[in-house]
């Protein structure tokens, strides 16, 4: 396991939670949290259940761990170190150019970052995307100051190469481009606005802002002063970075094609010098201009590319990105991982894609539920379900407009059952589109996965209180079946009827008898319960649980991105 692979991580980048949901979500987790309940010391359940295992054999690893949580903003300092930022895993990273080791160097909430960069003097700079914070700081070990705030959003960031003159840009949450005081004291300037998601960019020795516009596939120039917008290429899809070489060269990064081009900043030609995967975030260009690292989102990787022959090398990669949501479905796990939605082949533990982050429809994925012929993905981030195909994993439907949705389930009827955080009910989507949405369980206490039982009844985890309860969905009437649980995330139901939990705050897994409310423990000091950031719901990214026919339990551990297998005593 990587050093540092234990430090709390956090949040992620593009569309996000829509403002009103969010403090929906934060209210309703404040309404509740008053009266949540302590650790009950509940008896071990009984084993006279048939079928029901003596115990639980120590997890093992399906899908090995990695560094970061989703990789973004990538920076060489002074020293030649490469920096990694993150948002979801809520830190700066240290990696090794020359073994891909990578350690935390700055961990949360303030290493939270989305792009990074590197003063003339030697500073170190860095935006907090979520938080709308950009920070600085002279040297590791210095005090890390705020340079500016309440800017959501805050994505890309550079200085100018000789002055220091420092800008920053949001994108998604906000379409502006500023300059920012390095010393702090007078508020941020405004250069541009609504220029179509100037992301990752770098200031030139003429003084120009240098970048792609994300919604309109160009990158062009940015006069810092006047603000005035001049094209250079517009032959990109999803343009995500782009860094200067000095050698009169500007490289781009694609997000939706996976390309890595050299544009020629005399004539604006396009030239792809590497095709890696889809997903690509960042890069940054050694002094000499000879290696290109490129960061993956999706693969949570770093590639490096020889920019005279195009040579690709994997530095460093995960099989998974950030788990959370998982469900079994005969010999696959799915596996709603945030910047992919991937299938994990439960023999071999191989991992196949299904859809990423801005190569397809899919909008970061934070839980997945499965119906007769479909799949559902909830994000809570955008506000939004997605339908997939179940036999092929083709995009279906895309839903928007829910209240922070933790989770959701396609049912026989074609209508959607949604778990929302942000109303705390249990809300049915219906006809056309699914617009006719109907209320059937209200007063969740900040719920974040449900299950349908084999007793017809649905399943839910409230967070806030630290329950397990059943509703029944004809009649919206809600039953408490176990209380005492720590931050309850993940549910699943065995073969033989219990319900496996994940309590991420104590960082276990429990198995609780649904006759009684009893439980016992399955896994303990799992690698489990990321925690959010500043404004974030506690749930955030969720701690996953899936069941097998063979009764064997997997949990996505969203702390070091593996996913683990528990098996039954047999």
């Amino acid at each position: 396991m990587n050093e540092g692979m234990e430090i709390q991580r956090e949040q992620p980048p593009a569309p996000a939670l829509r403002p009103m949901d969010r403090r929906q979500a934060l209210r309703t987790l404040a309404a509740h949290a008053a009266g949540g309940a302590g650790v009950a010391a509940l008896a071990g359940c009984a084993t006279g259940t048939p079928g029901m295992p003596a115990g639980w054999h120590a997890p093992e690893v399906l899908v090995p761990p990695s560094p970061f949580s989703g990789v973004h903003g990538l920076a060489l300092d002074g020293r030649g170190r490469l920096l990694a930022g993150s948002v979801v895993g809520n830190a700066i990273w240290l990696v090794d150019r020359g073994t891909g080791h990578a350690r935390v160097l700055v961990p949360g909430p303030e290493g939270q970052a989305d792009d990074i960069a590197i003063s003339p003097s030697g500073e170190m700079a860095w935006t907090s995307y979520l938080q709308g914070v950009l920070r600085i700081r002279e040297h590791d070990g210095a005090e890390i100051r705020v340079l500016a705030k309440d800017l959501p959003g805050l994505n890309s960031l550079a200085f100018h190469p000789t002055n220091g003159r420092l800008f920053a840009s949001q994108v998604f949450l906000g379409d502006a481009v500023w300059e920012i005081d390095v010393k702090g004291k007078a508020p941020p300037r405004l250069v541009a606005r609504d220029v179509g998601g100037f992301n990752g960019f770098e200031v030139g020795p003429d003084g120009w802002l240098y970048g792609p516009l994300w919604f309109k596939g160009q990158v062009v120039k940015i006069h810092p002063t006047r603000g005035t917008v001049t094209v250079i290429n517009s032959e990109f899809k999803t343009p995500a970075a782009a860094n200067l070489d000095g050698k009169g060269n500007l490289w781009v990064v694609d997000a939706r094609t996976g390309e890595l081009s050299k544009v020629t900043l005399a004539d604006g030609r396009k030239t792809v010098v590497a095709q890696l995967s889809t997903s690509l975030d960042n890069l940054a260009i050694t002094p000499e201009g000879g290696t290109i690292y490129v960061s993956n989102m999706a693969d949570n990787g770093i590639q490096e590319v020889d920019a005279a022959t195009g040579k690709v090398s994997q530095l460093t990669r995960g099989k998974l990105a950030v788990p959370a949501g998982l469900k079994v479905d005969g010999g696959t796990l799915w596996v709603a991982d945030i910047f992919a939605f991937r299938a994990v082949d439960l023999a071999t533990g191989a991992v196949r894609d299904v859809h990423r982050m801005h190569a397809s429809q899919m909008e970061y994925p934070f839980a997945v539920g499965l119906g007769r012929n479909q799949i559902a993905l909830a994000s809570w981030f955008t506000g939004s379900v997605q339908l997939l195909d179940r036999a092929t994993g083709a995009h279906q439907a895309m839903r928007h407009g829910f209240k922070a949705p933790m989770d959701a389930l396609p049912l026989d009827d074609g209508s959607l059952l949604v778990l929302e955080l942000g109303s705390g009910s249990l809300v049915q989507a219906s006809g056309p589109d699914h617009a006719q949405r109907t209320t059937r369980a209200s007063g969740l206490a900040a719920p974040v996965q449900m299950v349908r039982a084999r007793d017809g009844g649905i399943y839910v985890t409230e967070a806030a209180t630290g329950q397990l309860s059943r509703i029944d969905l004809a009649t919206g009437a809600r039953r408490v079946v176990a209380t005492g649980l720590e931050m309850p995330e993940g549910l699943a139901q065995t073969p033989w009827g219990s319900f496996i939990v994940a309590e991420s705050r104590a960082r276990r897994v429990s198995e609780i008898d649904p006759a009684n409310g009893q439980r016992r423990p399955v896994a303990e000091n799992l690698p489990i319960g990321l925690e959010p950031g500043p404004g974030l719901p506690p749930p955030y990214v969720v701690s996953g649980v899936a069941v097998g026919d063979d009764g064997s339990a997997y949990v996505s551990a969203d702390r070091n991105n593996s996913v683990l297998r528990i098996r039954p005593f047999r």
